[in-house]
C-alpha cells in the first residue's frame, strides 16, 4: 500500500509536466505556456513569473560539477602531502563512493516526496519539526561557510594576480559584491551558463598548473635557487592524528556540494533523470581529483601550496590564478544563489509572491541573497586562511549534510514505511550498510573537528582575523 501511494504522488506531481511537455518522448520536460504548471514546491509556475523548472540533464551535470569543482580541487594536492600518495588515492575513492551512494538517496526521496525542496524539508519528513529546525540551521551554516570559503578563494586569486595590490579585506568586499550581483539571478536555468564558464575556467587553471609544475625548476614554496631542495614525495606518510583528520576533512569538503543537489533536482524539468547527471558528475570529479592532485604532488612534494595554484612559479602562479578567477566567481555565484533560494522559498512558502514577479517577490529575494553574502563576508574576514577554513567546514558541517541525513532518509522510506514481514534480506543488508555510514559520519564530525581546531589554532598565528595581510604568498614569491 505504501508503494502504491508513493507512485500516486509521483503521478500527480508530474502529470502537469506531461500536459505541457516538450513532446520529446516521455521526458515530461516542463515547458511553461499560457497555462500555469503546478509545482509541489514553487506553486503555479506561469508566464508572469520566473520559470523555476527549466534545468535539463546537461545543465544539472554542470551545476552539480561546479558546486564541487573549484574550492575542493585546490586543496587536494596538499592532502596528498599529508597522507601520502597511496592513502590519499584510497581515501578519495572511498569518500567518493560514500558520497555517491548518499546522493542517490536524494533522487528517490524527491520522487517519493515532491514537496521537498531542501535538506531541512527532507528532515521534516523523517524527523518532524525538531528535524526540520536542526538541519535547517546546519544547512544554512554550511551554506554561509561555503560562501565564506569562496570569498577567501576569490580574494586569494586577486591578491596573487595583483601581487597583493591592496588590503585583503578590500578584495573580500569586492568579491562579496560580485557574488551578490551574480547570485541574485533568480533561476538556476539562467545560471547554468555561469557554471559552464566556471568549469572551463577552473579546468584551464589546473591544467596550466599541472603543466607548469612539471616543467619548472622548483615550486614557489621551495627554497630559492641555488639552494638544494628535496621534494620529499611519500608513498605513505605518517601524519599525526590531527593532521590526518584535517586532510580527510579536505577530501570530504571536495564533495561537499551534495546537499545543494536538492535545489538542483527541484528545478530540473524532469527530476526522474537526476541520478544520471549526478553519477557522471561525481565520477568526473573523482578523475580530476586523482589526476590533478597526485600529479601536482608528484612534482611539488612537500612544497605543494594550499590553494594548489600557488605551487607554480611567480609568473605562472599569476596566470593560473587569473584563469581561475571566473571559476571561483562561478562557485561563489552558485553558493550564494542556492543559499538565498533556500531562505527565499522558506519565507514565501505558500504565498503567490513566490512564483510571481511582484515587489514583495523581488525585495524578499534580494534581501535573502544579500544576507547570505554579508554573513559569508563576516566569516571570510574572520578566518582568511583558505586551508584552515576548508578543513573546518569539512569537519564540523560536511559529514552532517553530506552523509548523516541520507541515512535517516533511507530508513524512513525503506524501513519505517515498509512492514516488518516485507523487509527482504537485501533491505536488511542495506540497513546495516547505512548504520555503518552513520557511524562513519559521526566519527568524521568528532575526530575531524578536533583536527580542524588544532590546525586553525596553529595557522591563525600568522594571519589574523580582519587583516590586510596577503593571503596568497604573493609578496614572498614576487
Amino acid at each position: 500500500m505504501a508503494t502504491t501511494e508513493k507512485d500516486q504522488l509521483r503521478d500527480v506531481e508530474y502529470s502537469a509536466g506531461a500536459e505541457h511537455s516538450s513532446g520529446k518522448g516521455n521526458s515530461y520536460e516542463v515547458d511553461v505556456g499560457p497555462a500555469a504548471v503546478h509545482d509541489a514546491v514553487f506553486g503555479d509556475v506561469g508566464e508572469d513569473g520566473p520559470n523555476f523548472r527549466a534545468v535539463g540533464v546537461l545543465g544539472s551535470f554542470i551545476l552539480m560539477t561546479k558546486a564541487n569543482l573549484g574550492l575542493g580541487v585546490l586543496a587536494l594536492p596538499s592532502v596528498f602531502g599529508v597522507l601520502g600518495l597511496v592513502p590519499g588515492i584510497l581515501l578519495i575513492v572511498l569518500i567518493q563512493t560514500i558520497i555517491a551512494y548518499s546522493a542517490t538517496v536524494i533522487g528517490s526521496f524527491k520522487l517519493n516526496h515532491p514537496e521537498v525542496y531542501s535538506l531541512a524539508d527532507a528532515a521534516f519528513v523523517f524527523g518532524g519539526r525538531p528535524g526540520w529546525w536542526t538541519f535547517y540551521v546546519v544547512f544554512t551554516l554550511f551554506m554561509v561557510f561555503i560562501i565564506g570559503s569562496a570569498l577567501v578563494g576569490v580574494s586569494t586569486s586577486l591578491n596573487a594576480v595583483s601581487t597583493h595590490g591592496t588590503c585583503t579585506a578590500v578584495f573580500i568586499a569586492v568579491a562579496a559584491i560580485a557574488g551578490f550581483l551574480l547570485g541574485s539571478i533568480r533561476t538556476l536555468g539562467k545560471i547554468s551558463w555561469i557554471g559552464w564558464a566556471g568549469i572551463v575556467s577552473i579546468m584551464a587553471a589546473i591544467i596550466t598548473l599541472t603543466v607548469a609544475v612539471g616543467v619548472q625548476d622548483r615550486p614557489s614554496e621551495a627554497p630559492p635557487a641555488p639552494a638544494p631542495w628535496d621534494k620529499g614525495v611519500l608513498i605513505i606518510a605518517h601524519p599525526t592524528f590531527a593532521q590526518a583528520m584535517s586532510a580527510i576533512n579536505g577530501i570530504v569538503f571536495s564533495y561537499g556540494g551534495t546537499p545543494m543537489y536538492f535545489g538542483i533536482v527541484s528545478e530540473m524539468r524532469d527530476p526522474r533523470q537526476f541520478v544520471k547527471p549526478m553519477v557522471l558528475s561525481i565520477f568526473f570529479l573523482t578523475a580530476v581529483y586523482l589526476i590533478i592532485g597526485s600529479t601536482v604532488y608528484h612534482f611539488c612534494g612537500q612544497y605543494v601550496a594550499s590553494p594548489a595554484l600557488g605551487s607554480a612559479g611567480p609568473l605562472l602562479k599569476k596566470v593560473c590564478y587569473g584563469l581561475a578567477i571566473p571559476g571561483l566567481l562561478a562557485s561563489l555565484t552558485i553558493f550564494t544563489h542556492l543559499c538565498g533560494k533556500n531562505l527565499f522559498v522558506r519565507i514565501l512558502h505558500g504565498s503567490p509572491h513566490l512564483s510571481k514577479s511582484t515587489p514583495t517577490h523581488w525585495i524578499t529575494w534580494l534581501l535573502c541573497t544579500a544576507g547570505s553574502v554579508i554573513v559569508g563576508y563576516i566569516i571570510a574576514s574572520a578566518i582568511p586562511i583558505f586551508g584552515s577554513l576548508i578543513g573546518f567546514i569539512g569537519a564540523l558541517i560536511c559529514p552532517n549534510v553530506c552523509i548523516v541525513p541520507y541515512v535517516f532518509m533511507w530508513f524512513h522510506d525503506n524501513w519505517r514505511m515498509v512492514p516488518a514481514d516485507e523487509r527482504t534480506t537485501r533491505t536488511k543488508v542495506m540497513a546495516g550498510l547505512n548504520i555503518l555510514l552513520l557511524t562513519i559520519g559521526a566519527f568524521l564530525t568528532v575526530a575531524g573537528t578536533y583536527g580542524a581546531v588544532v590546525d586553525l589554532i596553529n595557522t591563525t598565528v600568522d594571519q589574523k582575523p580582519w587583516s590586510c595581510n596577503d593571503n596568497s604568498g604573493s609578496v614572498k614569491s614576487s
